[in-house]
């Protein structure tokens, strides 16, 4: 009697079955990925804030350029404003002066305020020239304002031009 190859023989190289992930490993890799969410939701979240921030902030100093090119010509109205003369052209340049002045400012332009005796601040002045203090008192402080600074909510575009005591 021969023996018959039975198909009941365990093949020795059949591959091992996977194991299924447990409970534990489950709740972490749910946990990893809801961190993952989390953080990539705030950081949308922050990104949207910022990007709204820059767009206020945009429209805030869109017309800078057109504003820039103006502040010469309103030093240039407040020195002709200040020359001593009796003109009766004065008065309509005083009137052109304070419109066009009241304009820029609701465009939203602000003067720099700045007064002599005040301590120079690299930060909001430019210094045009030093002299020689003729009291110690007065030794880096602003003895002259040669042209105003102006600014554009808290962006300075033209820094103010004064003199210093050294």
């Amino acid at each position: 009697m021969t023996k018959k190859n039975s198909g009941n023989k365990k093949n020795s190289k059949a591959p091992p079955k996977k194991k299924s992930p447990s409970i534990k490993e489950l709740n972490e890799s749910l946990n990893l990925e809801k961190e993952k969410y989390v953080r990539l939701f705030a950081e949308f979240e922050n990104y949207k804030r910022r990007t709204a921030k820059e767009r206020i902030e945009l429209f805030k100093t869109a017309g800078k350029d057109v504003l820039s090119s103006l502040v010469p010509v309103l030093e240039d109205f407040k020195r002709a404003i200040s020359l001593e003369g009796s003109d009766s052209d004065d008065e309509g340049i005083k009137l052109i002066y304070n419109k066009f002045n009241e304009t820029l400012k609701n465009q939203g332009l602000v003067e720099v305020e700045v007064n002599i005796g005040d301590i120079f601040d690299a930060e909001i002045h430019e210094a045009i020239s030093q002299i020689p203090a003729q009291e110690d008192n007065q030794k880096g402080k602003i003895i002259d304002i040669i042209q105003g600074g102006y600014k554009i909510g808290d962006n300075v575009i033209t820094y103010p031009k004064v003199v210093v005591a050294q």
